[in-house]
């Protein structure tokens, strides 16, 4: 359909095939649009995977906490283009101390972290890259539903509600600029960071989410994430900004969802 025909769109977060990041970035590509990825820490293995998308994408060094390279994110990226129409905010991280039952130990140092890289810096991102943002663009960053306390979430799930609330003022201050700012907040899938949601006895979550979601689930299809992103990206949505598009089978609409016993945790 050739929905970003024409697009360069910016994808963070891209570090194995088992991402949302890099699904997205394929069907971006397969949907016309000239992509660029941001890297962290290990550029060659970024760099290695890149090489397993349609086209191979230039790899821009990001370190969200690093206000130097924050600061020179939109003169490195001009290296490669002259603006861009689309990000994509897949970056999220906290340390064991904020995850997996420690919520009332927890230390500041490390919830701080926490939103720092998984809400602040949708914010820093957007204002890093604002000097090369096209009219009419669009931010997307990958949500987890925070509505709910999930166990062993912990302060990753109050850094998603601080990313949710972070979404919505930025899409009511930048607006008036053309740039819209949406959210995906996906069901549980078998990414390499969210390796393993289980229950106490073992069942994985994604397996629980599929008896819910009145669609079912199924936790190894990235494809409807990935595109959900992609449309948002697009000029389809031209007129919706500040809104979460829940990608979960429908699960978030129904009561008794899964998660109460969870064991483990996503970042």
């Amino acid at each position: 359909m050739d929905l970003l025909k024409g697009k360069t769109i910016l994808v963070t977060g891209v570090l194995t095939p088992s991402s949302i990041a890099f699904h997205t970035a394929r069907v971006a590509q397969e949907q016309g649009a000239r992509v660029i990825l941001t890297g962290f820490g290990r550029l060659s293995l970024v760099e290695r995977v890149a090489k397993r998308l349609p086209e191979t994408p230039p790899v821009v060094e990001l370190d969200v906490t690093d206000a130097a390279q924050l600061a020179s994110l939109a003169e490195r990226l001009r290296e490669h283009t002259d603006r861009l129409d689309g990000v994509l905010h897949s970056v999220a991280n906290a340390p064991a101390g904020a995850l997996g039952g420690n919520f009332v130990h927890t230390t500041w140092e490390e919830a701080a972290h926490a939103f720092q890289v998984s809400a602040y810096s949708l914010q820093a991102l957007t204002r890093s890259v604002l000097p090369i943002l096209a009219e009419r663009s669009s931010v997307v960053g990958l949500d987890y539903d925070a509505s709910v306390a999930w166990a062993e979430y912990d302060w990753m799930g109050v850094a998603k509600a601080g990313l949710e609330s972070c979404s919505r003022y930025l899409a009511s201050y930048l607006g008036a600029q053309g740039v819209r700012v949406n959210l995906v907040a996906a069901g549980p899938l078998r990414t390499t960071a969210a390796s393993n949601i289980a229950f106490e006895d073992g069942v994985d979550v994604s397996d629980e989410w599929n008896k819910i979601a009145p669609l079912g689930w199924d936790g190894e299809r990235f494809e409807p994430v990935a595109r959900a992103c992609v449309a948002l990206l697009s000029d389809w949505f031209s007129a919706t900004t500040g809104e979460i598009i829940h990608v979960d089978g429908g699960a978030h609409a129904i009561g008794d969802r899964p998660g109460g016993g969870a064991r483990g945790a996503a970042a």
